[in-house]
Formats: structure tokens, sequence, C-alpha cells
């Protein structure tokens, strides 16, 4: 049996309309990354990270999964527990196509999380308006997203998991930003068979050992359909 470790990265949601985390002019939906994507922000003007997040949580009702997310959610069908999807992205569209077995290490637009009891809600509504912690009842919560120069979660079971696995995919990610930036390297280290999916190759430290250019939503349905007939055939 393959055990197969996959890391999702912004270009995977960007054709179901989700914006990219940084676009050409270094900005995330006209706003500088210092101004809503650090804790020093969040400490600076809690109103306008709070409003931020806010609607990017809204515009999730707008976007659906594409072909890619639900190719991923069929490879999990055939193989089950052999397939970990680890994702950078905030968003929930690997979920709503069906992916169980997956790790948001960078969080979730729909938790927030509570600095006063530490717990993690599943969260809809706005958090502007300061509304209180279910668990504790203070109101301090803020989106769970980890932001630049926080930890992400669950490195421990990531790790684990790429060291354990035989083939190691990355879809829609530059690879740029560590520890993700290095887990191409950790997975050609102990064996694995790399293979890189994205609009163009990135400049990874570690060569993959197959890297293909294309939309997500081509390349990774054709990828998928490959890994399910080779799983049959064993």
């Amino acid at each position: 049996m393959r055990r197969i470790v996959v890391l999702t990265g912004a270009g995977i949601s960007a054709e179901s309309g989700v914006p990219t985390f940084r676009g050409a002019d270094g900005l995330w939906e006209d706003h500088r990354i210092e101004d809503v994507a650090t804790p020093d922000a969040y400490e600076r003007d809690p109103d306008t990270v709070l409003a931020f997040y806010d609607a990017r949580r809204r515009a999730l009702a707008s976007v659906a999964p594409n072909a890619a997310h639900r190719a991923l959610a069929r490879l999990e069908g055939a193989i089950g527990d052999d397939l970990l999807i680890v994702t950078q992205n905030v968003d929930d569209l690997h979920e709503r196509a069906g992916s169980r077995n997956l790790v948001h290490m960078h969080g979730e637009l729909r938790r927030a999380l509570c600095l006063a009891c530490g717990r993690r809600p599943g969260w809809e509504a706005d958090l502007l308006d300061r509304p209180g912690c279910p668990a504790c009842g203070e109101r301090m919560l803020r989106p769970d997203v980890v932001w630049f120069g926080e930890m992400p979660y669950e490195l421990e079971r990531i790790e684990n998991a790429i060291v354990a696995a035989d083939v190691f995919v990355s879809i829609g990610t530059s690879g740029a930003v560590y520890p993700a930036a290095g887990y191409v390297a950790l997975a050609a280290a102990f064996g694995a068979r790399t293979v890189e999916l994205n609009l163009e190759p990135s400049d990874a430290e570690v060569p993959f050992d197959e890297s293909h250019a294309g939309p997500a939503s081509v390349l990774v349905p054709a990828w998928a359909d490959e890994a399910i007939a080779l799983h049959s055939t064993r």
C-alpha cells in the first residue's frame, strides 16, 4: 500500500475564485500583509483585522470546490487513511468536496480562537462585534488563522506523515515559506517520490522528481486517476 501526503496551497483554490495569498502588487485583497496577518497588526488595530477576516469568511458562501478538490476527495475514498492532505489554505473547500483526512496547518476561517481559554470553536458569524466565547463566555475571540510569527498547527503529525510517505505531492504552492518550504526535502530524504503540480515550477531548494505545469483543475484529476488505478492493481 502506498502512503501519500498531499500539500495544497492557494493555487488549488484560486480556480474556485478564492483570492491567492499575495498578488503581484504585494497586497492581499488590497491590504498590506503587515496590516492584517500579524499579531502586531491585531494588537494595533483589531477592528481592521476582524473586519477583514469577517469579510473573507462571508465570501466563502460564494465559492465552491473545483475539480481538483473533488479529485482529492475521490482519491481519499479509494485509498482511505493512506492519504493525508495538508493544506495551507484557510478555506473549507477540501471539506466541502468530501475530504476528511485533512490538516489545516494555518487554521480555518470557519473557526474562532479564544484568547482567554484557548478553545477553537466552529464559527460562522462576524467577530467584529466581540461575541462571547461559547466555552468560557469571554469576549476575546479572534480568527483561528495562523499569522506571520505564529506556529502552524499539527507540525509533528505532518512531519511524521511525510517521513512515512511513499509519495509526496505539492499542489498549487510555491513552497517559499517555512515550514512548508522544507517538506519536499524532508520527503526526499526519507525516500518518497516527490511530485509537483503547479501553474509553473517552483524554486524548491530540492528539485521534485516530477514537475507538471498547468491548472490544478486539470492536473490534479489526471494525477488522482493514476494514483487510484495504481492502488487498484496492488
